[in-house]
């Protein structure tokens, strides 16, 4: 039951039986010179939609906008912030909460909107709610370590492969090698450096060691839509068994 083709009155009557809904959590930002901005707000929106035909849930509309900051030197991307977002979801919240919400789940596309998403759970955590994040790319790597990728590497550009290759242009892909500062700190991902075998977090803007916009160990060039294809439906019926035991965890 999407939120944006419901009436009130379909609203109202959802909450007189349930009191869960999924909210799809976005961003807008860099995705390597080969990929759609959009990669982080189309992937959920698309899991969403699936679930959709599975499940009878209220769906608020995806959230185009997230926490980016780290991407803002790449033209196109569009970032509001942890604080941001944080007052974005924690308003949409308080809506749904009147309305019947108590258990929440972010369907969530972006790892920098962790954070906001933390702090919204536990403060509707503390009002006698519950709320759940779903990392569908995490998920993803779980289910199949084949699948696990970076940012815009080879997992995401198979999601997108599989959903709107139109937005994929493999003919502008630019190449990234990944760069240790020093011979002792190694690269590992993003903003985490490897020192005498310990993942240490090193937080750092995304063009100082990509200027391609992407990384990670699974390269762009071996995705395929048969990957995503298989990827996203795994993903998807997880969502779909764990959201039907989260709506029996008592409150």
């Amino acid at each position: 039951m999407r939120l944006e083709h419901s009436s009130w009155l379909q609203v109202q009557r959802y909450f007189t039986q349930h009191d869960l809904v999924l909210l799809p959590i976005g961003s807008t930002e860099n995705h390597g010179s080969h990929m759609a901005l959009g990669t982080d707000l189309l992937v959920p929106d698309y899991i969403a939609g699936e679930l959709d035909k599975q499940l009878e849930i209220l769906i608020t509309p995806v959230m185009p906008f997230g926490a980016a900051d780290h991407h803002s030197s790449f033209p196109g991307t569009l970032s509001i912030g942890v604080d941001g977002l944080y007052l974005v979801l924690s308003k949409i919240c308080e809506d749904l909460w009147r309305y019947g919400a108590r258990r929440f789940v972010f369907l969530n596309g972006h790892g920098g909107n962790n954070p906001a998403l933390s702090k919204v759970g536990l403060e509707l955590n503390q009002k006698g709610g519950i709320s759940a994040q779903l990392n569908w790319w995490t998920v993803a790597g779980e289910l199949n370590p084949a699948w696990k990728g970076g940012h815009a590497a080879g997992e995401e550009t198979a999601a997108m492969m599989a959903i709107y290759p139109q937005d994929v242009h493999m003919e502008d892909l630019m190449e990234f090698t990944p760069e240790s500062p020093v011979p002792e700190l190694q690269f590992v991902h993003g903003s985490t450096l490897s020192f005498e075998g310990i993942a240490i977090p090193v937080p750092r803007t995304t063009e100082r060691f990509s200027q391609a916009g992407w990384y990670g160990n699974d390269h762009p060039s071996t995705a395929n839509a048969q990957w995503g294809e298989e990827m996203l439906k795994a993903t998807t019926d997880y969502f779909a068994r764990f959201i039907t035991a989260f709506e029996k965890m008592p409150l």
